[in-house]
């Protein structure tokens, strides 16, 4: 369960302040959630208050109990978090080295990392990539080597922003039904409004706003994506 009470979030700079999110009161507790929304509409400042990547300007954010203020590292510990450009999470030369670098908390010798990568990299489909240059995968098996880096350490919850945004149409169905698959409680913010509409909840962000919850308005999620698509 993720709580947001009264959690908003405004961006301070040199020449004032812009509210970005108002002030949210929400229980996040189904399966598969979407949050959709226009660019700049506050979606993805959402989906990074999740797990503390951002800390709420007002009120609190709390995830099974641990607050992202007070508890940041145990809280991300718990929630993955996935970037729209794989390149912000890949940093090591190889595949099976990026994996292994998400390991060294959990698994403290080289061996035992490097074992746990493989296993990581085959549940993805990229076995056969272990010792391939991160540079020269494509994009989808950027995307994959990402998500077998988050996952790796088998956190309970994944918020992915926009994770198929930068891909063509083969691999975004590829990361979708993976997605759409996983154990873990699964927070996306998403344009693909396909995807969006096979989730058990959608939210519409809108100018900070949540516009629409489908949960709160007692409708199904396509009803909803059908509400942001036919609006004015």
């Amino acid at each position: 369960m993720i709580e947001l009470r009264e959690a908003s979030f405004v961006a301070r700079s040199a020449t004032g302040e812009t509210r970005v999110l108002a002030p949210h009161t929400l229980d996040l507790a189904e399966q598969r959630i979407a949050l959709i929304g226009p660019n700049g509409s506050g979606k993805s400042t959402l989906a990074r208050l999740l797990n503390g990547l951002i800390l709420p300007s007002s009120g609190t954010v709390r995830v099974r109990g641990l607050d992202t203020r007070r508890d940041g590292p145990e809280v991300r510990r718990l929630v993955a978090f996935a970037f729209t450009n794989p390149a912000a999470q890949l940093v090591m030369p190889t595949a099976i080295e990026d994996v292994a670098l998400s390991l060294r908390r959990t698994h403290r010798r080289a061996a035992d990392r490097l074992h746990a990568a493989e296993a990581a990299l085959e549940r993805f489909g990229l076995g056969e990539l272990a010792d391939r240059s991160v540079h020269a995968l494509s994009g989808g098996q950027q995307q994959l080597l990402a998500l077998a880096g988050v996952l790796a350490t088998d956190p309970a919850i994944l918020v992915a922003d926009e994770p198929t945004t930068l891909l063509d149409l083969r691999n975004t169905r590829l990361v979708t039904e993976l997605l759409l698959g996983l154990p873990q409680q699964l927070v996306v913010a998403t344009h693909d409004l396909g995807l969006a509409a096979r989730c058990e909840r959608v939210l519409v962000v809108d100018d900070g706003e949540v516009a629409l919850d489908s949960a709160a308005a007692g409708i199904e999620p396509a009803d909803a994506v059908r509400w942001y698509e036919e609006r004015p």
